[in-house]
């Protein structure tokens, strides 16, 4: 009886579960167009950003690039809305992911509404790239931003393998089909195909900190090693535009806008579920899911030895 009762209970929760998770999917997004014209759409990015959520627990503590597009798509869309905050509280994640973000950002900008990047504890390597792309970038002095650069990591298992007795035989076309594999050191010019992909890619970064801040490429050179940065250095140094809170971030944004009064918040993303929020409250400070995400290739995400620092300084 006991066991049947500990089954119910898991299918109703299950069942409530995704009851909630199919009405949240149209929850918190302008129903209507009332014509006030008076709105500011909030559009949260957080945690890693990737370009598709995982399904599954997985899609928990991440900011999709599909589901951020498509609510930046809509708020660009409504006449009612006047203008967008992102409210970014991510390490960075897929270059893949924060570009399509940031060039949603950019059709935002070109159809005439301001956007504008509200740094909360951490808007860090892909999420400064976003930032980047914004009319004005406002950030808490104790935000950690920055960290312009870009890694690849690859995992050598070869040692590992060797003391268990564990071998691999493959037959590939070419000698570097199998580049990165985990069974096996890099060859030198594996080594440099690779950096060359990083390379290019941070040539990229480059360009998007220059042409959004107005600054002279060699300028960004020197900052753009890697490092975090707070909010309140990264104002001295011109990588970002205000210091303040998310009032703050609210109040430029209806200046930057032409907003008289009092301007409507309207959160284009709603609430999750509760089981959702209740995953999601299991991730780690760095923002990085509890479960792993498929995330080989480039990425944009900050040094993990500032993770500690940040902790430290709840």
């Amino acid at each position: 009886m006991r066991k049947k009762l500990i089954a119910g209970l898991i299918i109703g929760a299950v069942i409530f579960s995704l009851t909630a998770a199919a009405a949240w999917q149209g929850k918190g997004r302008p129903a209507r167009r009332d014509g006030s014209g008076n709105k500011i759409a909030v559009v949260h990015i957080e945690g890693m950003i990737v370009s598709t959520a995982p399904g599954g627990f997985g899609a928990t503590g991440v900011a999709a690039a599909d589901r951020i597009v498509g609510e930046l798509q809509e708020a660009r869309e409504n006449p009612d809305i006047k203008a967008v905050i992102l409210k970014l509280n991510t390490g960075g994640g897929t270059v893949v992911g924060s570009d399509e973000i940031g060039r949603e950002v950019a059709r935002v900008r070109r159809s005439g509404k301001k956007v504008v990047a509200a740094m909360g504890e951490m808007a860090a390597s892909g999420g400064y790239w976003i930032a980047c792309q914004t009319d004005k970038i406002v950030a808490n002095p104790g935000t950690f931003t920055g960290s312009i650069g870009v890694i690849m990591e690859l995992t050598n298992l070869q040692d590992l393998y060797n003391k268990l007795g564990i071998k691999f035989d493959n037959v590939k076309t070419g000698p570097n089909k199998d580049m990165g594999a985990s069974y096996r050191q890099l060859t030198p010019e594996q080594r440099q195909i690779f950096q060359s992909l990083v390379n290019d890619t941070y040539e990229d970064f480059i360009k998007v900190v220059a042409e959004g801040r107005r600054l002279d490429p060699a300028r960004v050179r020197q900052l753009a090693d890697g490092r975090i940065y707070t909010g309140k250095q990264a104002k001295a140094l011109g990588l970002v535009d205000e210091l303040g809170d998310f009032s703050e971030a609210v109040k430029i944004t209806a200046q930057l806008a032409g907003l008289k009064g009092e301007p409507e918040l309207v959160d284009m993303s709603g609430q999750p579920p509760f089981w959702q929020q209740f995953f999601s409250g299991l991730q780690g400070q760095s923002g990085v899911p509890v479960w792993p995400l498929p995330l080989d290739g480039l990425l944009l995400v900050p040094d993990p030895a500032v993770l500690p620092l940040r902790a430290a300084t709840k």
